[in-house]
């Protein structure tokens, strides 16, 4: 069924470190070998042995309107005619940087990169420059890309493949990064009070996706906000994940409370690669050639990705959301369903078009802690038996499964009927 994959597998690692170029794709945590993909249509993508998938990763966030999407395949392909990159200015980067500022509440001036992790360490030094302090808080279990700030207990791949600390880091840069427990304001106040004049910024998933989907505790994010104006460190929000997918202006307009700077990603750049960073006037100010912060990047605003990143935010209407939300609540109850019928040890955590199905013993994950207790080996063999029957899902229990707008009913029924399927089986292994 997979005999074309496991080759190119083989191929793949003759070449490549681990036969791939981001580690979760290795399908490690769920003892596996990689699918190799050929194309993707609407909801569904098709690997290079024929099969066919309903696709629920919709590449880690991007694809909100499913694989090529006739508009986008447009605006890139009318752009690349005039060519690919110029390395200088292009009037789209100001219309796609307008149209975050007027859909992002905290966002007054925005800056583009190339992924969300040169947003996430420009952010960091930003901050520092700003607040003239070095060390950062940040949680156990968020991941804000490959950064060495960042990976000190980070989550996502870390987690993966049981390296939540990464050689090649540096005792200093370590030292520097404090480690606060998500969802517990106590271990913040207490990194601040410790570090009363040092803590330059305090970065956090708002909606934790790394270690699986991790909602906020309620006030959680208020009296993040609160502490960082007590202590004068700048609140940044990481919503490469989240933004322009749980509401048009990310979890800050759905929660009400505002960072100082925020990364984005994914959605942004409509499927090709891209990153950004914005915030407050008077910090982005700060950045050369205005301020003496520097930052450059030869491919930054590629009007490829610009011109796709603009496309899919006009295409971002309040009914796409409301679509999004009755797709993913019809697949959670039917999961739900399941659950219960099969007497499944699992649960659902959702925020709109992100979700994750979480095999544990407890009711709610809140934390790193608990997602160290997940039964991955329980996740390894459900997610086989949903590729199997054509369901692809991410490859790790500390994923969030992404859902796009094309799902139609037939998708559903097959995503509902097969997930009990898969529960049964599991239930008989």
């Amino acid at each position: 069924m997979y005999n074309n994959s496991h080759k190119a597998f083989d191929e793949a690692k003759k070449f490549i470190p681990g036969g791939v170029n981001s580690p979760v794709r290795a399908f490690k945590s769920v003892n596996s070998t990689p699918v190799f993909f050929e194309k993707g249509q609407g909801s569904k993508m098709f690997d290079i042995d024929g099969n066919e998938y309903i696709d629920c990763v919709s590449s880690w966030g991007p694809l909100i309107f499913g694989h090529a999407h006739e508009s986008i395949l447009k605006s890139i392909t009318e752009t690349s005619k005039k060519g690919t990159t110029y390395g200088a200015s292009t009037e789209l980067e100001t219309l796609l940087a307008k149209k975050i500022v007027d859909m992002v509440p905290s966002i007054e001036k925005v800056r583009m990169v190339n992924s969300g992790t040169e947003a996430t360490m420009s952010a960091i030094r930003l901050a520092r420059g700003y607040t003239k302090k070095e060390k950062i808080i940040k949680f156990s279990g968020n991941y804000h890309g490959h950064g060495d700030s960042f990976l000190i207990k980070a989550g996502s791949g870390a987690v993966t493949l049981g390296l939540p600390d990464s050689p090649g880091v540096t005792k200093n840069i370590a030292k520097d990064t404090l480690i606060a427990d998500f969802n517990n304001i106590e271990s913040v106040f207490n990194l601040f009070n410790e570090n009363k004049e040092n803590v330059a910024a305090v970065i956090v998933e708002p909606i934790a996706g790394n270690m699986g989907l991790v909602k906020p505790q309620k006030n959680f994010l208020n009296e993040l906000r609160n502490l960082c104006n007590e202590f004068k460190s700048v609140l940044i929000f990481d919503e490469v994940m989240t933004g322009f997918r749980v509401a048009p202006g990310g979890v800050q307009e759905l929660y009400n409370v505002n960072p100082d700077l925020t990364t984005l990603g994914k959605i942004i750049g409509g499927g090709l690669p891209v990153g950004a960073y914005g915030g407050k006037k008077e910090i982005m100010n700060l950045l050369a050639p205005e301020g003496p912060v520097y930052q450059a990047g030869t491919l930054s605003g590629n009007p490829l990705a610009m011109s796709a990143g603009l496309t899919v935010l006009d295409m971002l209407e309040k009914d796409v959301y409301i679509k999004l939300e009755e797709i993913s609540k019809t697949i959670e109850k039917g999961w739900n369903q399941n659950i219960i019928e099969t007497n499944t040890k699992a649960h659902i955590a959702r925020v709109g078009s992100m979700m994750t199905l979480f095999f544990s013993e407890k009711n709610e994950i809140n934390n790193y802690e608990d997602a160290l207790d997940l039964d991955t080996d329980r996740y390894a063999k459900y997610f086989k038996h949903m590729l199997d029957m054509g369901i692809y899902l991410p490859p790790s229990q500390y994923e969030c499964l992404f859902l796009s707008s094309v799902l139609d009913e037939k998708d559903i029924d097959h995503l509902i009927k097969s997930n009990r399927k898969a529960l049964e089986k599991l239930k008989n292994e």
